[in-house]
């Protein structure tokens, strides 16, 4: 804490005093938070808490981080303050457990972390010249291996974490890819973004999945269902789109228009069945017209 003090020293006296009262005010919001989950945890504690494990928590930690990219994305200040709680939770959690199993300690992994911001930070901590954010991701890269001595990788995309989520790993691959010059390239001359050559590989790969569905095997469905998704992904990307946010948004609207066609429904005293699927589709129809107004009028 002392370095980072001094390294705070050359700011204006109200921000450095406001960043060091508000770090205070953390340290004393963190102790509170590690004392309850230690708390939770101990053997006059809560059952559910006591029984879980870092193994038993992972999903937790996975639905958590999408709860917070919801809020983020939905500009919702308040929401985005209670998932970055959650995420400090689990992260506690995760972190008592192992330090009643005598593995290591918070303060370890929160020392550890702040030691490697410092030395990969040489351009703010030291006497680094990288000024722009390539320069920064090359030092970077270079500290891993060069003094942190992390292997080299074998290939660029050994980078991507195998465990992501398959949509985002297809994201994360083709970006990858993309920094080398493997994409997607526009023909002299052509102004459309994304390339003809991608939505004419999208046909394609509609066309493909549709004579896959005329045969028996569920393995070649899979797979040209796959290499759709995996163009649809590429779509996105050169439209600058997250497809996992894209689709997330997909889900919400969905789900939205589908509790009001529910509630329709249900006012209507009508079964939610296929043989009432032309009503069901007027009150999804009406519910896409409501939001479509509601859009148009926040607009204004």
């Amino acid at each position: 804490m002392n370095t980072i003090k001094t390294d705070l020293a050359h700011l204006a006296g109200a921000s450095h005093e406001t960043i060091l009262a508000s770090a205070e005010k953390a340290k004393e919001a963190f102790e509170r938070l590690y004392t309850i989950v230690a708390r939770l945890r101990a053997e006059d504690g809560c059952p559910w808490d006591r029984e879980q494990t870092p193994a038993s928590i992972r999903n937790n930690i996975i639905e958590e981080a999408y709860e917070l990219v919801e809020a983020i994305s939905d500009r919702d200040p308040p929401h985005v303050r209670e998932e970055v709680g959650d995420l400090f939770m689990l992260a506690s959690m995760v972190s008592w457990m192992y330090e009643q199993n005598s593995d290591f300690s918070a303060s370890e992994a929160l020392e550890e972390v702040s030691q490697k911001l410092i030395r990969r930070h040489p351009h703010v901590f030291g006497e680094s010249d990288a000024d722009t954010p390539d320069k920064v991701v090359e030092q970077w890269n270079l500290i891993k291996e060069k003094v942190e001595g992390k292997r080299k990788k074998d290939s660029i995309l050994d980078d991507v974490p195998r465990h992501l989520p398959p949509m985002e790993r297809a994201y994360k691959l083709q970006k990858k890819a993309a920094k080398v010059g493997f994409d997607w390239q526009k023909a002299h001359g052509e102004a459309e973004n994304p390339p003809d050559g991608l939505w004419e590989k999208i046909q394609e790969e509609i066309q493909e999945t549709r004579e896959a569905l005329k045969t028996d095997s569920e393995e070649q469905v899979e797979e040209e269902i796959g290499d759709l998704l995996f163009s649809l992904v590429n779509l996105a990307r050169h439209h600058g789109v997250e497809p996992s946010l894209a689709l997330q948004k997909a889900n919400e609207k969905f789900a939205r228009r589908f509790i009001h066609v529910e509630k329709a429904m249900k006012k209507a005293q009508l079964p939610m069945d296929a043989e009432h699927l032309q009503q069901m589709d007027l009150y999804w129809e009406e519910a896409k017209s409501q939001e479509q107004l509601t859009r148009k009028s926040e607009n204004q």
